[in-house]
């Protein structure tokens, strides 16, 4: 289904010769002098911009001209059908680039050492009804310092035979007021339905959208638009329960151990000394198996869901409600998040496990938490 707008995609049609500004098979004295044959195969493709209708240039191609009396070519352009075409430049060369929003139509001559202008290549019309489908979904993972993007391959799918690559773009994002901004970046670009924005900086939000780009470079409608935070994760950590080994039998999710309120590395995913207040949970053991228990004030726990989840890649968003603190069963394969009240802060802030199994007396698992506060955004699908 086409959007409201339709982009140009580029097609060659041979169309009658129009009266230009050219004198065929004469030269600049008017006598009639050496004429070259007329360029052959003459075609273009779009500078995609960003701003889906409005291509930032086109670049003309026609084939090589092998003749020793040719000087150059001169390419012409018309705005509209009915008008004259006019000169838009001459060239020795066989493409030509033209910035800004194209003409609908392009022609080129080709010029002889005497100044005799050929008759006129074939027509290409800038063709507005050939437009890519728009990427119909796009969804977001949120991983460490990267974003993972996955859409429908729609565009593809509808006219193979026309379709070129996908644009990736990313701005700001404004949680609290759920607006992206309004300034745009191209991350990159790719052939397959999926993408990995990397470089990112943990606990900032983010926007992106995809863009689908004609063979012709003419540039789709943008997907919708989703959301994530890329966010510190660790994997197959293992803590003991207290009961045997009270060293390594807690976690924190984030020790700020210098006191200054932002989030480094080496203060993430911490395993301590379980059964105090200084860990977020400890493992502890009793004859039903072994337990998460909350240890800070202001920690809470919920399962998250009913059920196993294949990674921590499956918890998408921190729970609005549920949390409790008191102690839940580490089941294997079932994923867990926490809600943590920091002493002083505005917002809560969430983490999340994945216990990957469960031994007699130990747990081993894999953890996200979000450095955003407020942010509920684990690992983000979609928006």
């Amino acid at each position: 289904m086409r959007r409201w707008w339709t982009p140009i995609a580029l097609a060659l049609v041979t169309m009658g010769v129009a009266t230009g500004c050219y004198d065929h098979g004469y030269n600049s004295t008017g006598t009639t002098g050496i004429l070259l044959n007329p360029p052959a195969n003459l075609s273009y493709q779009l500078d995609p911009s960003g701003t889906p209708g409005q291509p930032a240039g086109i670049l003309l191609r026609w084939d090589v001209e092998t003749d020793p009396n040719l000087a150059s070519y001169r390419v012409y352009s018309r705005p509209s059908p009915g008008t004259s075409f006019d000169l838009r430049g001459e060239t020795s060369s066989n493409t030509f680039h033209d910035d800004g929003a194209p003409d609908y139509q392009y022609e080129v001559t080709a010029v002889s050492v005497d100044g005799t202008e050929s008759n006129p290549s074939s027509v290409v019309t800038v063709n507005e009804s050939l437009a890519l489908e728009s990427p119909a979904t796009l969804g977001s993972i949120a991983l460490d310092g990267m974003v993972h993007l996955q859409w429908a391959d729609n565009a593809y799918a509808s006219a193979p035979g026309a379709f070129s690559y996908y644009r990736i773009y990313s701005a700001g994002y404004n949680l609290d007021q759920n607006l992206c901004d309004t300034t745009w970046s191209i991350e990159g670009t790719t052939v397959a339905p999926t993408f990995l924005a990397g470089a990112l900086t943990d606990g900032v939000p983010l926007c992106f959208a995809v863009s689908a780009i004609s063979l012709e470079g003419y540039e789709s409608a943008w997907s919708p638009i989703t959301a994530a935070t890329p966010r510190p994760d660790g994997a197959n950590v293992i803590v003991f329960d207290v009961q045997d080994s009270v060293g390594r039998s807690g976690f924190r999710f984030w020790l700020d151990a210098n006191g200054d309120g932002v989030v480094q590395r080496s203060e993430l995913g911490i395993v301590g000394p379980g059964g105090g207040t200084a860990m977020d949970f400890s493992v502890s053991r009793d004859s039903t198996g072994l337990w998460l228990v909350p240890q800070r004030a202001g920690v809470q726990v919920t399962a998250y869901g009913n059920a196993t989840i294949p990674d921590l890649a499956a918890i998408s968003l921190a729970p609005d409600t549920g949390y409790a603190a008191t102690a839940i069963q580490a089941l294997p394969m079932w994923g867990y998040v926490f809600q943590i009240a920091n002493p002083g802060a505005a917002y809560y802030q969430y983490g999340a496990l994945r216990v990957s199994a469960v031994g007699t007396d130990y747990v081993i698992f894999d953890w996200a938490y979000q450095t955003d506060p407020g942010n509920p955004q684990l690992l983000r699908e979609g928006k």
